[in-house]
């Protein structure tokens, strides 16, 4: 299976691509995509570029399943929301390629890649470096996403186990309902 972990950011948003064969890990590529040559101002061809690239990435690396970082609110609601446009760019990308897209937060990856939530960057870094027998260290960025990727190649099974068992029928909570006209 090849997975693709996506760390949204509206600046840069890494990428990962691993392999997975059993328990062995497979280092594909990595990488950013970057929106810092366009006018901060400019948000929607910003979320075009995103939504550009990981639409490139899903074409070049052909991925059977997606792992993307979940958003939490910070101290500053403006950059929360700008950093929740971008992962929207990046998750609506990734479903329009038809992938499937698991959801792990930042805690969830460093747990699963440095044995703690609290670890730093640098920490991660070198985890990722290690587990998939990296050469040198890969950015702060693809390092998050490779990291996701591994998280999810780690996880995923036993969450799509749970996920199947405690099933709910579908409801219409979310779903479009006629409304009235005028």
């Amino acid at each position: 299976m090849r997975i693709l972990g996506i760390d949204p950011g509206l600046q840069t948003t890494g990428f990962g691509v691993v392999d997975v064969a059993g328990h062995e890990l497979t280092y594909v590529a990595s990488g950013t995509i970057t929106t810092t040559h366009l006018d901060r101002g400019n948000l929607p061809a910003r979320l075009k570029v995103l939504f550009d690239g990981i639409s490139e990435v899903k074409e070049r690396y052909s991925p059977d399943v997606a792992a993307v970082e979940i958003v939490f609110v910070n101290v500053n609601p403006q950059a929360t929301l700008l950093l929740g446009q971008a992962r929207g760019a990046c998750v609506t990308a990734l479903v329009a390629c038809d992938l499937a897209v698991a959801e792990y937060t930042a805690l969830q990856m460093k747990q699963a890649i440095a044995g703690h939530g609290k670890a730093a960057k640098a920490q991660v870094q070198e985890m990722v470096k290690r587990l998939l027998r990296l050469p040198g260290l890969p950015g702060k960025d693809a390092a998050d996403a490779l990291g996701l990727a591994i998280t999810h190649a780690h996880a995923g099974a036993a969450m799509a186990r749970i996920a199947q068992a405690t099933e709910t029928s579908r409801t219409t909570t979310g779903m479009y309902k006629g409304g009235r006209t005028r």
